[in-house]
């Protein structure tokens, strides 16, 4: 768990260097520091794991959900709504090694804290910004684009505005056939 002093460089970091800035997450959600330790102990990134979308079509279609299903089980997927390496740090493989290192860690302190095993970890990657190799390089699967409206728009109204790519995490065994049966 982060410490007070942990959570207000976490604020600071993110405010200042994620595109996205900070916003307190809506639902559960667990923050993490990225230390490396060569040449000396030192911050070089931040992750950020909350609840998901309430609806994604090509997570619901990924999964195979009804939308009983869906209710039920949704609390078992967890997005990956922050990951920032700082700007100024240069080390090859690092974001990628980051997430592999995070999702090893991720069902465990989720577990702990909400008493919820997570079994599929979603993210939503800006193509106009990147690429999303790191997760590629980290083993999640792309699953397509987003419909671009945001979580706001209950009206439809930004239909196209903003698409993201989705990437998911599976984090165990059967994850998918968990989802459709428990």
């Amino acid at each position: 768990m982060l410490t007070r002093e942990d959570r207000l460089l976490f604020r600071e970091l993110v405010g200042r260097h994620h595109y996205l800035g900070h916003a307190v997450p809506f639902g559960a959600h667990l923050r993490y520091l990225v230390y490396a330790s060569q040449p000396e102990r030192a911050v070089v990134g931040c992750l950020q794991f909350s609840s998901p979308a309430w609806r994604m079509a090509a997570r619901d279609r990924f999964v195979g959900w009804d939308d009983r299903t869906r209710r039920r089980n949704l609390q078992r997927v967890v997005n990956n709504s922050r990951f920032l390496i700082l700007p100024w740090i240069q080390i090859k493989n690092l974001a990628s090694t980051v997430l592999s290192s995070a999702v090893r860690r991720l069902s465990a302190d989720w577990q702990e804290r909400y008493g919820v095993e997570p079994l599929l970890v979603e993210t939503l990657v800006d193509p106009a910004r990147y690429r999303g190799h790191c997760y590629r390089a980290a083993n999640w699967v792309e699953l397509g684009a987003t419909t671009g409206r945001g979580r706001m728009d209950r009206e439809h109204l930004r239909e196209g505005a903003a698409p993201k790519m989705l990437w998911v995490y599976p984090l165990k065994r059967h994850a998918v056939a968990r989802l459709c049966r428990e």
